[in-house]
């Protein structure tokens, strides 16, 4: 009988722990056990139901076009739960000079499609326009080492594209600086584009052209998806189907160390043995753990660097809002938030009939020493910038903060490079395995996958 630790319980130890139970309960022979330092499981997913709101205190959502999300609300039986986002009035804005100047359609993340919405939207100057007009026109063919966003951005667009829209949409998801995030970690898909077409207009009019040839009449997909009752319900639901005596919450691993087939463990002053260890946390907390061991995998996880943030959420009745779900804030523009999201239009279900539900982001790539702050303090940040940019006066009918130390890896530059040479690694001490964010992307449906593929290759060798 192979004995699992799982040492981690966040979406991506979850779903390890789901797919091994359920093969456990049908013959596998294996057992498994969590281990999560927190009273409760989940990681950064948590819901919490207020009056009628939706509060989400970490990601809202999940990008429909990777599968592994709603996959596996389908193998928990929820799949009936799943909801589009609300693409019909999608729209986002970006704060250019305090003014919210929505991004034209056509502009696929940073690159045009479309003529006539560049040539009419004030977010570009005419020099940015003509300098997307002749990138349709570049040469073939780049195979450059990686580099940063904002530099592979600059050389397609220039500056101004950098700092009104790479910049801003990647803050909002990694909530990092695009000088120091890695293209080919964070935007693999326009680094392949590259190397093959060398034009990013012309890989994207291609694309484009083939998707419609393939199927002409499709409806597209909705761009994110998510639960009628919040996120959390996938986490409440996969608990539902895990033995309880197989959860160890509020117990701290402390150490492990090989020993001769098996792994030894240490937690609250007690020792116990394992054959397979899945580490589902955080790069730092992994290095912690396996600080005995090579040491180019500890110097590896400890180049990992990540961020932390905060999330305001602020319930209001009826407000005057732009239509869409919500702006972007450049690092040009000197604020404190990120980002904002109108979640009541982005997904229903998320407030009472005609009232608004806002949640502002703030992150320590912009506000140094953010976990410092009181909620009342960040409370009032949001307040001011929601004032000044969409003249809200209304006091909410409440607020509530949710704050998230060592939240989000920022994969910098020959971030890929670090991880291949620590996979090799870790391909040479058997019975290891590390899942979550810290490698190959950082949102839900990639966490599933890097659980339940760990939990595959355990269950095969387990036969």
């Amino acid at each position: 009988m192979r004995r699992v630790a799982i040492i981690g319980g966040g979406i991506a130890g979850l779903s390890a722990a789901f797919y091994l139970e359920r093969a456990r309960r049908g013959g596998a022979h294996l057992d498994w056990v969590l281990f999560d330092k927190s009273d409760r499981l989940g990681g950064v997913i948590r819901t919490e139901l207020r009056d009628g709101y939706v509060l989400e205190a970490g990601p809202d959502s999940f990008l429909t076009m990777k599968p592994d999300g709603a996959q596996f609300c389908r193998d928990l039986g929820i799949g009936d739960q799943l909801i589009p986002s609300n693409d019909v009035d999608r729209k986002t804005y970006i704060v250019v000079k305090g003014r919210m100047i929505p991004i034209p359609d056509g502009l696929e993340f940073m690159v045009p499609t479309r003529v006539l919405p560049m040539a009419t939207t004030p977010l570009f100057s005419f020099a940015t326009k003509l300098r997307m007009a002749g990138e349709l026109f570049s040469p073939g063919g780049n195979h450059r080492e990686d580099e940063s966003v904002a530099d592979f951005v600059r050389r397609h667009f220039g500056q101004e594209m950098v700092d009104r829209v790479a910049e801003p949409l990647l803050a909002g998801v990694y909530g990092g600086n695009a000088d120091m995030m890695s293209v080919r970690a964070v935007l693999p898909r326009f680094a392949e584009m590259e190397r093959e077409s060398g034009s990013l207009v012309r890989a994207s009019l291609k694309a484009r052209k083939a998707r419609r040839a393939e199927s002409p009449a499709a409806k597209p997909a909705p761009l994110f998806t998510s639960l009628r009752n919040g996120v959390q319900q996938m986490v409440d639901a996969a608990l539902a189907q895990l033995p309880p005596d197989h959860l160890r919450m509020s117990t701290q691993v402390t150490a492990m160390k090989p020993l001769g087939d098996n792994w030894e463990i240490q937690y609250a002053g007690r020792t116990e043995r394992f054959q397979t260890i899945i580490l589902a946390t955080p790069a730092p907390a992994a290095a912690a753990l396996l600080k005995q061991f090579h040491p180019a995998l500890i110097e590896g996880l400890s180049q990992i660097q990540y961020s932390s943030s905060a999330a305001v959420v602020l319930a209001y009745g009826g407000l005057s809002l732009p239509p869409g779900h919500g702006f972007l804030v450049p690092r040009t523009e000197n604020r404190k938030i990120l980002a904002c999201t109108f979640v009541h239009k982005k997904f229903a279900h998320r407030a009472p009939q005609g009232d608004c539900l806002l949640r502002c982001f703030i992150s320590s790539s912009r506000v140094p020493e953010l976990l410092t702050y009181s909620d009342e303090q960040l409370q009032s940040m949001a307040l001011t910038e929601l004032k000044d940019l969409l003249g809200v006066t209304t006091r909410p009918k409440f607020a509530r903060v949710f704050r998230w130390d060592c939240a989000l890896p920022q994969y910098q530059t020959g971030h890929l490079d670090r991880v291949a040479k620590m996979e090799s690694i870790l391909a040479g001490i058997p019975g290891m395995h590390l899942v979550g964010n810290s490698f190959h992307g950082i949102g839900i449906p990639d966490c599933i996958r890097s659980g339940r593929k760990a939990a595959e290759q355990i269950i095969s060798s387990s036969c």
